[in-house]
């Protein structure tokens, strides 16, 4: 009965939700002594980094837009925030995240600029400016690396703090504060008007210029949030890992992708939700972590397995959110006979 009250999105983020179930289950029918407080705390910290890089990238794509250079930007802020507490290990951790922020809204203020003004494609620029912004790292750098000896204890003891405990489960700082930023990202997609024009222009572009929607500005205002959610990945990367060479972040933008559109986000823009990025998030890192304890699957075809779980993953979530869509309609038919 309570499907038929239920948003679409609502039905695809609990058909995503039933998908994680069964990968779950599936895993725990393979691998021994797969339910344990360890592989919730993996999951959750590799997930922490993810869900926000998969947040920015979920922005760009309700906006009918695309961002490959987040993992460029995720890797240069990690190194110039650790570069930058290395030599002045007395500034505070909300002033660093802040100067990651600001770094990665610049790299993402150029990449609008370049879509919006001069109308290139997203995925030319971005694709471009992927290598870019990782040559800037490799000069910038100097071929030297972060390490974490060279950054204050309290940066790389914030991961690991436990904030509080349920049951034999640990929800540390990094986790409590990357699923703070979704619901934050969230709300505000939900309830503030002008974040709503995401939706208008990435569903219908012609019909959001008709209603007077600068969408020029929409599409740089999305590139700029993505970069500075980038950028805050990228902080805490640094602090999670502490070593931080030119190839942090490397991978990241087809990972965040992959957990935008198993969450629901339509690559046709105008659909999705963050929150469905973050559960998607949730299921690509679980078959990630489960694939390297399942001893049936050598290292070199894990990420074929990989690809293939997620394919499948996606395609039972289009098969659940159609039948729980196809119920909905069929309860409303009835209910109006």
């Amino acid at each position: 009965m309570m499907i038929k009250t239920l948003s679409p999105q609502a039905i695809r983020l609990l058909a995503l939700i039933a998908v994680l179930v069964l990968v779950l289950a599936f895993f725990a029918s393979q691998i021994d002594n797969y339910f344990n407080a360890r592989l919730f705390t993996r999951i959750s910290t590799s997930v922490a980094i993810m869900a926000i890089i998969a947040c920015a990238q979920t922005i760009v794509m309700l906006a009918r837009q695309i961002d490959l250079s987040v993992g460029s930007i995720t890797g240069f802020t990690a190194f110039a925030a650790g570069s930058l507490i290395a030599q002045y290990p007395g500034l505070g951790g909300v002033p660093l995240a802040l100067y990651a922020m600001v770094i990665g809204a610049g790299f993402g203020l150029v990449n609008g600029v370049i879509v919006a003004w001069l109308r290139v494609p997203a995925i030319i620029v971005t694709l471009a400016t992927m290598a870019i912004f990782r040559s800037l790292l490799v000069e910038f750098s100097g071929a030297k690396s972060i390490t974490t000896a060279s950054l204050p204890e309290w940066l790389t003891r914030f991961p690991n703090t436990v904030l509080f405990r349920v049951g034999a489960l640990e929800f540390r700082a990094v986790v409590v504060l990357a699923v703070a930023v979704v619901v934050a990202v969230y709300l505000v997609l939900a309830f503030l008007r002008p974040a709503r024009r995401l939706y208008a222009v990435g569903s219908n572009p012609e019909a959001a210029e008709m209603a007077g929607i600068n969408q020029r500005l929409v599409i740089l205002l999305a590139f700029v949030a993505s970069g500075a959610l980038a950028g805050l990945a990228g902080f805490i990367f640094l602090a999670r890992f502490g070593n931080i060479t030119v190839v942090a972040g490397l991978g990241f933008e087809l990972k965040s992708v992959a957990a935008a559109v198993v969450g629901g986000v339509s690559i046709n823009g105008g659909s999705g939700s963050v929150l469905g990025a973050l559960v998607g998030a949730v299921l690509v890192d679980t078959i990630d972590q489960s694939l390297v304890r399942w001893p049936l699957v050598s290292e070199f075809w894990r990420e074929a397995v990989l690809g293939l779980l997620i394919l499948l993953a996606v395609a039972a979530d289009a098969v659940l959110g159609r039948r729980l869509m196809a119920m909905r309609i069929r309860r409303e038919r009835e209910k109006r006979a």
